[in-house]
């Protein structure tokens, strides 16, 4: 059995929930992601960049200036000659975006359908008008369904029968490294203690002006940056000199980042953008021994604050409370039980299991009811 996946992240963007459940797949299944397409004057054709034997990213390559209905149908020629080459027969469809449900028109028929909606697309900055439209025939059309978080489960839990909540997830071997480093990355040898982190996309979620403001209120403390900046002007980023941004760094990178530093952020604007978000990062900080300050998300109220793992805040000011906070209870040994009991009952591996047992209870049912539909030839 194969998975073919149409995703609307890079694969080598940020690492984070497509790449920690594929990847995992790849283990016992061959994978293809089917990236969104890049243009240039070539002559169209399909990219392929095989990570290892198992998982494969593919990244049509399409010419300027075709329209929509030419960029589609360029897409599906370069999958169907791709896929005929491949093998692939017995497989599962397994979709990001439903954007992309024109394209497997160039495929045969899967076994089954997944859906693993891990955010609601349709609020986010340039998001396409018809995506709406286009995720109700995507649920339709599903066999079974996943949410990124809780919150997005409750306002999706009615659109399909079978439908699970499957949040942000944790490597914590990964990020638990951040707990033993003692020597960091070379640019913090210019940056002063105490230092405030944050990793991860800066976008037109992250509440550029509580960052302004923290940093004006406590000049002696020092805000770390890291990430991307993408769908926003850099130029309306604060520039001060307690703000440092170190530019995008890989995954393997962060858990050195996170260890010189003693509170880290979660400073997301509470907009229709974040409304469903069930941010990765929260579990990962903790992992790291890191005391998490955070916006009213929904979903890091629950559980992480309704746990008193996280410290709440709305403003600059609550945010300089939070920090206090987190400075203070950093090596409290309480603390820190109760992040690792906690942190004890969820991991990516356990996720990827959970989603295993579901898919493989649906490729069951899918199999009885076929059965069911074909006539009986005994009697």
């Amino acid at each position: 059995m194969d998975i073919v996946c149409f995703c609307h992240l890079r694969w080598n963007f940020v690492y984070q929930r497509p790449q920690h459940l594929l990847s995992r797949f790849a283990k016992t299944y061959r994978v293809f992601v089917i990236e969104e397409p890049v243009f240039s004057d070539q002559k169209p054709f399909l990219s392929v960049d095989a990570k290892n034997e198992q998982l494969f990213i593919l990244t049509p390559n399409l010419n300027h200036g075709e329209d929509q209905n030419e960029i589609v149908a360029q897409q599906q020629k370069l999958l169907f000659a791709y896929f005929q080459s491949s093998g692939l027969r017995d497989y599962i469809l397994w979709y990001y975006t439903p954007m992309a449900m024109p394209l497997a028109l160039a495929l045969p028929p899967p076994l089954l359908t997944v859906y693993d909606c891990m955010d609601e697309l349709s609020a986010f900055k340039f998001a396409p008008p018809d995506i709406k439209e286009k995720e109700s025939k995507l649920i339709a059309a599903t066999d079974i369904m996943f949410t990124g978080g809780y919150s997005l489960f409750e306002a999706k839990k009615n659109a399909h029968n079978n439908i699970h909540a499957f949040p942000s997830s944790i490597d914590k071997e990964h990020f638990g490294k951040a707990r033993m480093l003692t020597n960091f990355p070379a640019e913090y040898s210019e940056i002063p203690s105490p230092r405030i982190g944050f990793f991860g996309v800066v976008d037109e979620r992250f509440d550029i002006e509580l960052l302004r403001n923290l940093s004006v209120a406590r000049p002696d403390w020092h805000f770390v940056i890291i990430g991307p900046v993408v769908k926003i002007d850099p130029a309306i980023l604060p520039v001060a000199d307690n703000i440092h941004y170190p530019g995008g760094k890989s995954y393997n990178e962060l858990p050195e980042h996170l260890a010189a530093w003693h509170v880290a952020l979660i400073p997301f604007a509470i907009n229709e953008s974040t409304a469903f978000i069930s941010p990765t990062k929260t579990p990962e900080y903790l992992a790291g021994g890191i005391p998490v300050v955070s916006t009213p998300i929904k979903d890091v109220i629950r559980p992480y604050a309704e746990k008193k793992l996280v410290y709440i805040g709305s403003d600059a000011a609550d945010f300089e409370k939070g920090i206090e906070w987190g400075l203070q209870i950093r090596d409290d040994p309480g603390w820190r039980k109760d992040v690792d009991d906690f942190l004890a009952g969820i991991s990516w591996d356990i996720t990827w299991n959970n989603m295993m047992n579901l898919i493989r209870e649906a490729l069951d049912s899918k199999q009885v009811l076929n059965l069911l539909k074909k006539p009986n030839e005994y009697v």
